[in-house]
């Protein structure tokens, strides 16, 4: 999202500068041209030196100062960059934003800025929960500033409470979800996002699954929050959770239908991109199944759920997208699934391809939907596939809004 981009850096004089650096440094690594603000007080933690070594760029420190560059001059700068940050924000930064107040270099480029701001607040949690500190975030927040929370844990004062500093990845992931989020399509809608293999038990030791890693599932959930839906994700994987989605854990292809049914009559849609099983064991043993030498194990296998058929029948006003992972006759397979699961989008791939398949971080897609022309994606990562459908299914669902 940074890449080829200008970003201003506000450091502010707080312990957890040092992270600011890390931070500056992940910018850079996204493609983002950074230029980094600093208050005096931030200098006594971190020397300009530092940033302007990690950024290639030099650091504005005084609002009198003239510069080398005059495109890091504060009010070129304010008018040039694409996305400004403050990390750390302190108590002192956030009253000067909150109440207009321009009496230094970072403090002036903040009320100059016309581009979105994010501030990620750090300090001694007593500070961070006084009266007037809240009163600065909030007026912050209404006039449109992005505030990612502090972090909960251990304190420079030796004591665990919130006002830590998120870690740099951390801030970067956020960052990014609440930006896209600004111009997303699907506000205030609500999908159920499923993922990973089922797992059908045998005994108390052995299971039956498949290869299904749960990671388009995850970028599903991912690229419905960049649009602003809010997201349960029922899983069967422990993967990266993206930020703001609700993780619900199951295992079974019944414990993932009575967690789908449980949400679906106040679900704007479902993606089903877990992979489910077909069959499951008829009797689970209640102990471990001893191996008898020269004898084969017979198992019985009954039919499982058709998880999404089960919800097409009864689909008010629900988006349903299917799923169709097939190893032979992609297109004939996926119409077949189409009609049958009342979904009104189904996403058909060859898993039998090595770059398409299961465990990989690329897929290639074929979108079918009842009477259109199906539509082939190209190969690319699984997030950027799942942004292509979502886009689709934004468009479809915001028609004639």
């Amino acid at each position: 999202m940074f890449e080829n981009k200008k970003v201003a850096l506000v450091v502010t004089g707080g312990v957890a500068a040092y992270k600011s650096a890390i931070f500056a440094r992940l910018l850079k690594k996204q493609g983002a041209d950074v230029y980094v603000v600093m208050t005096a007080a931030a200098t006594e933690f971190v020397t300009p030196k530092t940033f302007a070594t990690l950024t290639g760029n030099p650091v504005l420190t005084d609002l009198f100062m003239a510069p080398t560059d005059p495109e890091i001059s504060h009010i070129h700068l304010a008018d040039q960059v694409d996305y400004l940050f403050v990390v750390p924000a302190t108590a002192n930064i956030l009253g000067k934003m909150a109440n207009g107040i321009a009496d230094d270099a970072a403090s002036t480029v903040l009320l100059a800025a016309h581009t979105p701001i994010i501030v990620v607040p750090a300090m001694n949690t007593k500070m961070y929960d006084n009266p007037a500190v809240q009163r600065n975030v909030a007026q912050l927040r209404a006039d449109g500033v992005i505030v990612i929370e502090p972090a909960l844990g251990l304190l420079a004062e030796g004591y665990a409470g919130r006002g830590r500093l998120p870690e740099p990845a951390e801030i970067m992931a956020q960052a990014e979800m609440r930006l896209r989020q600004r111009s997303g399509r699907l506000q205030g809608k609500h999908f159920l996002v499923t993922a990973g293999g089922t797992r059908e038990e045998l005994d108390p030791v052995r299971y039956i699954t498949n290869r299904s890693s749960g990671k388009m599932g995850y970028a599903f959930a991912q690229a419905l929050l960049e649009q602003g839906a809010s997201v349960d994700l029922i899983s069967t994987v422990d993967l990266p959770v993206p930020v703001g989605a609700n993780v619900i854990q199951v295992k079974s292809a019944e414990s993932m239908l009575w967690a789908l049914q449980d949400r679906f009559d106040e679900a704007t849609g479902v993606v089903m991109a877990a992979a489910v099983a077909d069959y499951r064991p008829a009797h689970i043993a209640d102990q471990k199944i001893k191996k008898e030498s020269g004898a084969p194990l017979i198992l019985k296998l009954v039919e499982n759920p058709d998880v999404i058929a089960s919800l097409g029948k009864f689909k008010q006003h629900q988006y349903i997208v299917a799923f169709a992972a097939e190893t032979n006759d992609l297109i004939a397979h996926a119409q077949v699934k189409l009609q049958k699961k009342n979904a009104d989008m189904l996403i058909a791939n060859d898993v039998s391809q090595h770059d398409a398949g299961f465990g990989v971080d690329t897929n290639r897609v074929t979108i079918l939907k009842p009477g259109v022309a199906n539509e082939v994606l190209a190969l690319d990562s699984k997030i950027n596939v799942a942004r292509e459908i979502v886009r689709r299914m934004a468009a479809d669902l915001t028609e004639g809004e």
